[in-house]
């Protein structure tokens, strides 16, 4: 189990400083992550299957309880460390999208939960009892038009009565909980357009086949995402999370921790291209030379490391802004854009390293340049970011 305070055997002990501690925490999850080897992913790529045996390895060692305070039985971390954790499954040639949901969803819960609810369900969480790994935010006619959703949730009594739609959810099927999004005031009768919004906690055990019709999307990666439909769903009003109508507000904090750990992805799947990439340029020998010998080989791996280490930068600096309870939407988003690039570059140079055998799965290439390219459009695409830095950052008008 891993702790802040303590440590005992196959536990994480945080109470060393900064650089220490994230180097032990680095170490730990490297060596969980060596019993799961490429052939491990691959495999559930081709079976498109999902990582059962590696999630209750990261449960069991209390990874997926990072930011669940001690007194719910988890380890009282910051989104500092939780970050750490996805890069390094990641690094690894994972792939911790399996599971990155039940570090970013807790934010929400944590900040905006009642005192009951945290005391329901974060104990059950921590010991991997109960699984909240799905958040349901994205609509069909919407996209990231948050505020435009249309899913409706009608107070009838004790209970909210859920009808609508949602799509690209993922690991509905692997998880207990949905922190659902949802509209509980029609837009045309707020006055700002986001307001009305609302989050449920939706238990899935009782959920599916009493309202909620799930199903699953094929996509070009291994992501185990599915489409959503609320058919008079009936979801007790104690489900609420925080006040009713301010559910917007509570999305952003979520949103925010999203970004940066999923720039943490990115930056441990930029690391693990540059490695693979560089290894092999020193191995590969052709007209009698490595061909990391030519500087044609050599330019595009150097500016994809430059890259990702200046986005890690801004990941740690988001992060850390986080973690102090700071404003940090405008660290967040460039720390994902950064690193989303970054990721992006450096799948595109690892392919073109690897020539034909970056095209063959046995070399994993291929797989995790599926993985990484996901992040360019989701889970906010860069184009967005763009427009948001344009207009809160540098006071250009709006453009959407």
């Amino acid at each position: 189990m891993l702790t802040r305070h303590g440590s005992t055997a196959n536990r994480y002990d945080g109470a060393v400083p900064g650089v220490e501690l994230h180097q032990d925490l680095r170490n730990a999850v490297r060596d969980l992550c060596r019993a799961f080897p490429d052939s491990y992913w691959r495999e559930l790529d081709a079976a498109r299957a999902y990582p059962e045996t590696f999630v209750k390895a990261l449960t069991d060692a209390g990874y997926l309880a990072a930011l669940i305070p001690e007194e719910f039985g988890g380890s009282g971390l910051g989104v500092t460390e939780a970050s750490i954790i996805l890069e390094e499954i990641n690094r690894s040639g994972g792939n911790a999208g399996a599971c990155h949901a039940q570090m970013y969803t807790m934010g929400t819960l944590l900040r905006h939960g009642s005192l009951e609810q945290k005391r329901a369900f974060l104990p059950k969480i921590a010991s991997g009892e109960l699984r909240l790994q799905a958040f349901g935010v994205t609509e069909p006619t919407t996209g990231s038009d948050t505020t435009q959703l249309k899913t409706m949730a009608t107070r009838a009594g004790d209970r909210y009565v859920v009808r609508g739609q949602k799509v690209f959810i993922s690991r509905v099927e692997h998880s207990d909980l949905l922190l659902l999004v949802v509209r509980t005031t029609p837009l045309d009768e707020v006055k700002k357009r986001s307001d009305g919004l609302s989050i449920l906690l939706v238990d899935l055990r009782q959920a599916i086949g009493h309202g909620l019709t799930v199903r699953p999307i094929r996509t070009m990666m291994n992501h185990a995402t599915t489409e959503l439909f609320f058919d008079d769903l009936e979801v007790p009003v104690d489900a609420l999370v925080g006040d009713e109508g301010k559910g917007f507000r509570y999305l952003l904090d979520g949103l925010n921790a999203e970004r940066i750990l999923i720039a943490a992805e990115c930056v441990g799947d930029a690391r693990w291209f540059i490695d693979r990439a560089s290894r092999y340029a020193k191995e590969r020998v052709v007209f009698n030379r490595p061909i990391g010998q030519n500087q044609g080989v050599q330019f595009p791996l150097a500016r994809a490391h430059v890259n990702v280490e200046a986005a890690d930068l801004m990941r740690f600096h988001a992060a850390t802004l986080f973690d102090s309870n700071a404003p940090c939407g405008t660290e967040a988003n460039m720390a994902k854009l950064l690193a989303a690039d970054a990721s992006w570059e450096a799948a595109n140079v690892a392919i073109q390293t690897h020539g034909g055998f970056g095209f063959a799965e046995d070399y994993d290439i291929e797989r995790k340049f599926r993985e990484t390219r996901l992040y360019q459009v989701a889970p906010i695409s860069t184009n967005l970011i763009l427009a948001y830095v344009a207009e809160h950052v540098l006071g250009l008008p709006r453009s959407y």
